[in-house]
């Protein structure tokens, strides 16, 4: 039987992945509103975005819409909630780890309405970023609210990330992966129920609203029996892979490279975004006046869907659409837009993949590549290779194809894209803004047995103890030791200040002691047991905000000769092999049994 405590954890899940379900109901709500009002001058919250926006009545004219979007996305960003600029994941992410997992409730509002205006007014960006955000910034809001423990607060968080998903493409098992491979620093028991409930509940939701249908209508793909693959059709998925991670790296650089630029050019984040949103518009009216279709448009999944239902199948014009989409999310994002990244991989990889399978159709006619078939592969591929996050591309794929037949293709193309991307660069789309700030996000999981070891177990810089008045040139007092030793203030018998080692390597050697103690040293640190596991330590420090903490045997301080040493934040961090921003915030969240730590 579950213990009360994780039952009403578990329901608090649930509620989170409701609310995201709704949110994302309500979101694709507001993006119809507003593209309704904006392409085709009518009231209304219905659209279908598998189906290509028929001509408005602006004419030309349409031109300006995403410029006036643009102007309303800057002033609501710009005077509420600044992190609601970009593609949202990150932001979630950076929270998790350099904010304590604490999202400001406006943020999910803020977001909401300044993406859905994104969105509903052209610009090439996604819906689920901003989804996965307004559920993050849900379950952020409630967890602060009832002052959950932190582990529960970012597993809230994590929930509401993945019930966003989740119900955004009807793939429950897709947004658990997701909260898995980029929301969860911790894998346990703990925390993959109450995401897997929180993600099966937003399901559910969006099931209602939205039917029990796949994110696109996808007929019966053309595959081979997995036992009758050729080797031929290995090769060619390998190639496809290997192109697909390629694409995946010029299309990361390529948003940051827009947004450096726009950073230089004269003017504000106003004329920037407006700027950047007049040449997508440019860039959608060409495409309706000379193909019939806006095409780059929004979340771009009537042209996706084009080419699933192989309507859209002239190779050079998949080229110029992949080239197109590109370049308009770049603009987008890099002028400031808000919106997500995801839906433009799709397109990206969707519209590769259709020209793709022109070309292995005709130089290669033995390999049975279909372009629905290459377009899904190519969507897995580009969301694999782009965001790292490449078991949540194969399985999203899969729940949204239901053919098992696809599975090898999707795992050889998307493991190989994800490969050579990383091989190119090490960051994916969403923690390449996050080093950009010089915020270090670990990527890989693996258990911490470092922390099970006790903290006597790393007392292995020398202690000196010296009076708090004394006056001998630092020099003099620390001649004798082979290294830099931590030194404690004596006043009375007992610890009156605290000077670490690594504090002495910075200070003058021939200033006198008192000195050394008057200006360098603490007498803000915490007690521990030699015994205590450096996990404990560890987070006992961390929910102090206390970088020293002074060791004894049995964690009280009667006297300064009680005294077995001391031990930092760094000297801890560093011995359990834990990420370098850990090691340099105080107040970071401390490794849980299962941590992510670097590649």
């Amino acid at each position: 039987m579950p213990s009360a405590p994780m039952l009403r954890f578990s329901l608090l899940a649930i509620l989170i992945g409701l609310v995201a379900g709704a949110g994302a109901v309500v979101f694709r709500a507001l993006i119809a509103l507003f593209h309704n009002v904006a392409f085709l001058g009518t009231l209304d919250t219905v659209y279908d975005t598998s189906v290509h926006t028929v001509a408005g009545p602006w004419g030309v004219w349409i031109i300006l819409v995403p410029v006036a979007g643009a102007l309303i996305v800057a002033f609501l960003v710009k005077h509420f909630a600044p992190e609601a600029k970009g593609h949202g994941v990150p932001e979630v992410i950076d929270a998790i780890y350099y904010e304590r997992g604490v999202i400001r409730p406006v943020v999910a509002l803020i977001k909401a309405v300044a993406s859905a205006l994104s969105i509903g007014t052209g610009a090439a960006i996604g819906r689920e970023g901003p989804i996965i955000q307004i559920g993050a910034a849900f379950g952020s809001s409630v967890g602060q609210l009832l002052r959950v423990p932190h582990w529960q607060l970012v597993t809230l968080i994590a929930a509401g990330a993945g019930g966003g998903i989740a119900a955004t493409f009807n793939t429950p098992i897709g947004g658990l992966l997701f909260a898995v491979e980029l929301i969860l620093p911790e894998i346990s028991s703990r925390t993959l129920i109450p995401v897997a409930l929180a993600t099966g509940a937003a399901t559910y939701v969006g099931r209602m609203a939205f039917g029990d249908y796949p994110a696109f209508t996808i007929p019966n793909l053309t595959m081979q029996a997995t036992q009758h693959v050729t080797l031929t059709a290995v090769g060619a998925y390998v190639a496809f892979g290997l192109i697909l991670g390629l694409v995946s790296m010029v299309y990361t650089r390529s948003i940051y490279a827009f947004e450096d630029f726009f950073d230089r050019l004269p003017g504000n984040y106003y004329t920037r975004h407006a700027l950047g949103m007049l040449v997508v518009g440019i860039m959608m009216y060409l495409f309706l006046a000379h193909s019939g279709h806006y095409y780059i448009q929004g979340v771009g999944y009537a042209t996706i869907q084009d080419i699933l239902s192989e309507t859209l199948l002239n190779p050079a014009l998949l080229l110029l659409l992949f080239a197109a989409k590109l370049l308009a999310t770049s603009l987008t994002l890099g002028s400031g837009g808000s919106g997500g990244i995801f839906s433009p991989s799709l397109f990206i990889g969707a519209t590769l993949g259709g020209a793709y399978a022109a070309l292995v159709g005709h130089f290669l006619p033995g390999v049975e590549l279909s372009a629905p078939t290459a377009a899904v592969i190519g969507m897995a591929g580009v969301v694999a290779g782009a965001t790292g996050a490449v078991v949540t591309a194969i399985v999203m794929i899969f729940e949204m194809t239901r053919d098992y037949h696809i599975i090898i293709p999707l795992m050889i193309s998307a493991s190989v894209a994800y490969g050579v991307r990383r091989g190119l660069m090490r960051d994916n789309i969403y923690t390449l803004k996050l080093s950009r700030r010089g915020h270090i996000i670990p990527e890989a999981l693996q258990t911490n047995l470092y922390l099970m070891h006790s903290v006597r177990d790393i007392l292995d810089i020398p202690l000196l103890r010296r009076p708090l008045g004394d006056t001998a040139p630092l020099r003099r007092v620390i001649k004798n030791s082979r290294q830099p030793p931590h030194i404690i203030a004596v006043q009375d018998g007992r610890v009156a200040s605290v000077v670490t080692a690594a504090k002495l390597r910075q200070i003058d050697p021939g200033l006198p002691l008192n000195e050394v103690f008057e200006r360098h040293g603490t007498n803000d640190f915490i007690l521990v047991r030699a015994a205590e596991s450096l996990l404990d330590a560890f987070m006992r420090m961390r929910d102090a905000k206390q970088n020293v903490a002074v060791v004894t045997e049995s964690g009280a301080l009667e006297s300064a000769d009680k005294v077995l040493g001391v031990v930092t934040w760094d000297k801890i961090a560093r011995t359990s092999n834990l990420p370098m921003r850990l090691r340099q915030r105080k107040n970071s969240d401390a490794a849980s049994t299962t941590t992510k730590t670097p590649n």
